[in-house]
């Protein structure tokens, strides 16, 4: 692993183990030499074995003695490594096909629903481009990007920035639960199928990245565990989560590639971004139903809209080890900087979801007001109008209390009283 590099524009040594790479100078010095090779000079950064006219073991291996700069895995740490081009995957033959037979599918099936689809379509004045563009009834274009081998957060994120600039929806597709692009931006997880199934029109389930919100009140009826008391314990406030369809209750049935390629053109399906709530991750993209969508939005009283500037993950920050540079050339080697796995980044656990707090018990009925986050939450999760709502007379919890079956005292208070 190479821990240096001569930058050949300043004409300077970089460490790359420095916090400051050795040039506390340079504050954008990181961000300059980590840029897309696409969006800066090739040469730009140089082995510096080759710079020093010594052996570079590049020259016999068949890549070239420039560089680029990635981030590590080795033993729980992510430091700065600089490789030799070509990039760092090159994709096989079985993975070109893949990416070609699931953009082809993509656009056939916007074909058939009489959407308008177009594939490889420059972005921002030809920087970038979509493998496929479909273009909903009402103008709304999504821009599918399939992505079955890594890239990194950053091109994820600068991508899925230029495309919405450009008034493209972005939607990545993933093949691998370690994928990076996995909540880096809207996306979608299907099965590594080979590429003649997916050419043939096989099922192509959408294993990760679409998901339902459900609500419900944790009494000890509920199907569900309570979201804030360990244990079995019920606590009594409205909850709400989101599920994979296969964690729904009832079970869902599942979303499959040509729904998604429907329902985000019509605006039916929409993409979501849910802030962590102190877990380590900057946060939860998918893609839910408008239904569902505006259901969260008025619970949780908040529009939470896609993020347009990186956020950082426990897992992206870079260690730096300030160690001397070696200055020996280590191409070949640098496989062993990413021997440690990827974590899983597509967890079907639900997100952490939203508590909506118990009312105060027995409060006297002049001071009584329910608010809007309230009565919309307590409305999903009671299944009734919000019209309908009301408060028990004997606990002052929101209920049923109007309308086809109501009652005046919940079943708590009801099984309360008939034991009496």
């Amino acid at each position: 692993m190479a821990n240096g590099v001569w930058h050949t524009g300043y004409g300077i040594e970089i460490n790359l183990s420095l916090p400051d790479l050795g040039h506390p100078h340079r504050p954008d010095l990181l961000r300059e030499i980590t840029a897309s090779v696409s969006e800066r000079d090739p040469q730009l950064l140089e082995c510096l074995a080759h710079h020093d006219k010594r052996e570079c073991l590049s020259e016999s291996g068949g890549k070239s003695p420039w560089m680029f700069i990635r981030r590590g895995r080795v033993g729980g740490r992510r430091p700065l490594v600089a490789s030799h081009l070509p990039i760092t995957h090159k994709a096989t033959p079985e993975e070109s096909a893949q990416h070609k037979a699931t953009k082809e599918r993509v656009v056939a099936t916007a074909g058939r629903y009489g959407l308008d689809a177009e594939a490889e379509v420059p972005v921002a004045n030809r920087r970038s481009v979509s493998d496929a563009v479909v273009t909903g009834p009402a103008g709304l274009r999504v821009g599918w990007e399939i992505q079955y081998h890594h890239l990194s957060p950053s091109s994820v994120h600068r991508r899925s920035v230029s495309a919405m600039e450009n008034g493209i929806t972005p939607l990545w597709v993933a093949k691998d639960r370690t994928a990076s692009l996995i909540d880096r931006a809207p996306w979608a997880r299907v099965d590594d199928m080979p590429w003649r199934d997916i050419a043939g029109g096989k099922e192509m389930v959408i294993r990760g990245g679409y998901r339902h919100l459900e609500v419900w009140r944790c009494v000890p009826s509920s199907e569900r565990h309570c979201l804030v008391s360990e244990g079995a314990g019920h606590c009594g406030a409205i909850h709400a989560d989101w599920f994979v369809p296969a964690l729904c209750l009832p079970e869902r049935k599942p979303v499959l590639i040509e729904d998604l390629v429907l329902r985000s053109a019509t605006g039916e399906s929409v993409p979501v971004y849910v802030p962590s709530r102190g877990s380590g991750r900057a946060g939860r993209h998918m893609w839910v139903s408008a239904a569902d969508r505006a259901r969260w939005e008025e619970i949780v009283d908040e529009k939470t809209p896609l993020p347009t500037t990186p956020v950082e993950e426990d897992d992206d920050v870079i260690t730096f080890a300030e160690q001397e540079i070696d200055r020996s050339c280590r191409a070949g080697e640098d496989s062993w900087s990413v021997s440690d796995a990827r974590p899983l980044r597509d967890l079907a656990q639900p997100t952490g979801g939203f508590t909506l707090p118990r009312l105060p018990p027995q409060r006297p009925s002049t001071s009584t007001r329910i608010t809007p986050v309230e009565r919309a939450a307590a409305s999903a999760a009671l299944g009734c109008p919000p019209w309908e709502l009301g408060l028990c007379a004997g606990c002052d919890q929101m209920m049923r209390r109007y309308g086809p079956n109501a009652a005046m005292y919940c079943n708590v208070c009801r099984a309360t009283l008939n034991g009496r």
